[in-house]
């Protein structure tokens, strides 16, 4: 796929170029944190997040703190296209307590809380 300002075409072979600026409409309008179901876990649960279409591709970082601020685990860091996502965190190396996950790229910060319970 190639990006000439904002348009966009695939090229499905050397002689055929086609427009493909619909392909942008099924991705996400903007960066989404959700919140996890349920919010107290023992010992995984899943985070999903989503990625905006943007010219420029940017790393996307993940990471889960304590209460202190101490980061415990880094579940993503690298680009990511742009779409839906849903990674799974594993506490079970961690004592019960109170959490927070926090995606952060050039463009979007957030945070939310988990609890986790034994």
């Amino acid at each position: 796929m190639i990006c000439d300002k904002r348009k966009f075409y695939k090229i499905s072979n050397a002689s055929q170029v086609v427009n493909v600026n619909e392909i942008k409409l099924n991705y996400p309008s903007n960066f989404t944190l959700e919140q996890t179901y349920t919010n107290s876990f023992n010992p995984i649960t899943k985070i999903k997040y989503s990625v905006p279409f943007v010219e420029t591709q940017h790393a996307v970082s993940l990471s889960v703190f304590d209460i202190l601020g101490n980061q415990v685990s880094t579940l993503v860091n690298k680009v990511k296209e742009p779409g839906t996502y849903e990674v799974e965190f594993d506490g079970s190396n961690l004592p019960s307590g109170i959490y927070f996950y926090r995606p952060t790229s050039d463009s979007f910060t957030e945070t939310k809380k988990l609890v986790l319970l034994k």
